[in-house]
């Protein structure tokens, strides 16, 4: 695997290290040691699956209240999105900032969100599969939200979403 720093301090991009042979190729997805050399501990707790049928579907932006923020590791196995993530820490130099990358599963890329950002991202073909996996086991009542376009962030989408829920849709600004 190989990690390289996003703009944020706690964003980072995780790109596979395939082996390839005349039968294809082979990619470890997740190493507890490896992403602990890399200066990012990281041990999943629990795997979701989030199944979109069409383009341009928006989910987000979530994040879990403290005591339950989670650290995320999110990968394509099928399809593709635009992810975001955004540092919503007080006193972090990147207050409010975004970053965002192109994950699919031709690219195999991942990004590793850390504890107190707001994630989300927008499908950019049909039938995507999203995989995460946590780092902390759900617990109702902690999930947050805002809103995706709050002007407060500025995230440049690549595309207007066209299926977004009522929920993802109402959340407030930032403020």
């Amino acid at each position: 695997m190989r990690f390289s720093a996003t703009a944020i301090d706690g964003v980072t991009i995780v790109d596979l290290d395939p082996s390839t042979d005349e039968r294809g190729s082979f990619a470890r997805l997740h190493c507890p040691d490896e992403f602990a050399a890399a200066g990012h501990p990281f041990v999943p707790a629990q795997t979701s699956l989030s199944r979109n049928t069409a383009a341009r579907t928006l989910r987000g932006l979530h994040y879990e209240a403290p005591p339950r923020a989670e650290v995320k590791l999110v990968r394509v196995t099928r399809g593709a999105i635009f992810d975001v993530a955004v540092d919503l820490r007080q006193g972090s130099p990147t207050y409010l900032k975004w970053t965002g990358a192109e994950l699919s599963a031709d690219n195999g890329r991942a990004l590793l969100i850390g504890a107190g950002m707001a994630h989300g991202f927008i499908t950019l073909a049909p039938d995507t599969d999203v995989l995460y996996q946590i780092d902390k086991m759900f617990e109702a009542g902690h999930g947050r939200g805002v809103r995706w376009n709050d002007p407060a962030f500025g995230i440049v989408w690549p595309v207007q979403p066209v299926v977004i829920s009522e929920r993802d849709a109402t959340y407030p600004d930032h403020a």
